[in-house]
């Protein structure tokens, strides 16, 4: 297991079961704190092969060199960060993905987790990244009609897709909630279900390209939904979502650039993928740039 000190105490980490264990009956003094944010999501790539009217990737081509990621998550893994997130665009565009996911497997004590809209994977694809990945998940913006209309591509090839990955990896299934999706939860919790999915992940639409959002007739109907819902896969919610609603923190003293960063496929460390501004990650390393991103006004 892997063991991280913060503010709220030893924390124990298997990227294997998922398994973790908080001993906060310790007082870890702040000179021991773990340097690393405990998760970094990381867009390899600007690509991607669809074109879903929200989707708040940078849109100019952008991919990050192979050797600054081996440094990185090295880097990343010495300074106590337990997982880092693989996504884009579209992450199994990126051409190394497999050499990258065996490495961080192979020379560090991280989890790998990827974010995919799914219709990329084959069989070869599973083979090449069975072993290093510890958990995928797949964006499916609702069902059916609904899903097609937004991404593009047919619901039936998705949901093979969906069984193949969640064939060989832990899966969990997010959706970008909206005054269309928001309709079709319980459809989404359904599949998830059936794909025996470990978690169904609900992302409130944030305002991009133009759209508004999710409206506040949408986010009513989505926490009305989650309140009453008694299904086998458990709900998660975008960090900030909650609003209201009853959520366990078990780490409520680690908040901000100590819980999470995102670098964009330009190599820029920013404190969210939605952030407009960031520290570019350059020779001094990404420690360097996000504790200059800690210096900035939030």
């Amino acid at each position: 297991m892997k063991t991280r000190h913060g503010p709220d105490g030893i924390h124990l980490f298997d990227r294997t079961t998922g398994l973790n264990l908080l001993v906060d009956e310790v007082a870890v003094a702040q000179k021991h704190w773990a340097t690393a944010p405990r998760q970094v999501s990381i867009a390899l790539t600007n690509a991607c092969d669809l074109a879903c009217p929200f989707c708040y990737a940078p849109k100019h081509s952008a991919t990050l060199p192979h050797s600054d990621l081996l440094k990185w998550v090295r880097e990343l893994d010495e300074g106590g960060c337990l997982g880092v997130g693989f996504g884009g665009g579209e992450p199994t565009l990126y051409r190394r993905l497999p050499e990258l996911c065996a490495f961080v497997s192979e020379h560090t004590q991280m989890a790998v987790t990827m974010t995919t809209h799914g219709h990329r994977w084959t069989q070869q694809l599973v083979e090449a990244l069975a072993g290093s990945v510890n958990f995928v998940r797949v964006s499916v913006d609702g069902t059916e009609t609904i899903y097609e209309r937004f991404r593009g591509r047919a619901f039936a090839d998705l949901r093979e897709r969906v069984q193949l990955i969640s064939d060989a990896f832990p899966v969990g299934i997010n959706c970008v909630i909206n005054e269309t999706t928001v309709s079709d939860l319980p459809r989404l919790a359904a599949l998830a279900a059936d794909v025996n999915a470990a978690q169904l992940l609900l992302l409130p639409e944030r305002p991009v390209a133009g759209r508004p959002g999710i409206g506040p007739d949408a986010r009513s109907e989505m926490e009305t939904w989650i309140r009453s819902y008694t299904g086998p896969v458990p709900l998660a919610l975008g960090e900030g979502d909650a609003a209201d609603l009853p959520i366990a923190e078990p780490l409520p003293l680690e908040t901000g650039l100590r819980a999470y960063a995102h670098v964009d496929a330009s190599g820029t460390a920013k404190r969210s993928s939605f952030s407009s501004r960031g520290q570019a990650i350059g020779p001094t390393g990404i420690l360097d740039a996000i504790a200059r991103l800690e210096g900035e006004a939030a």
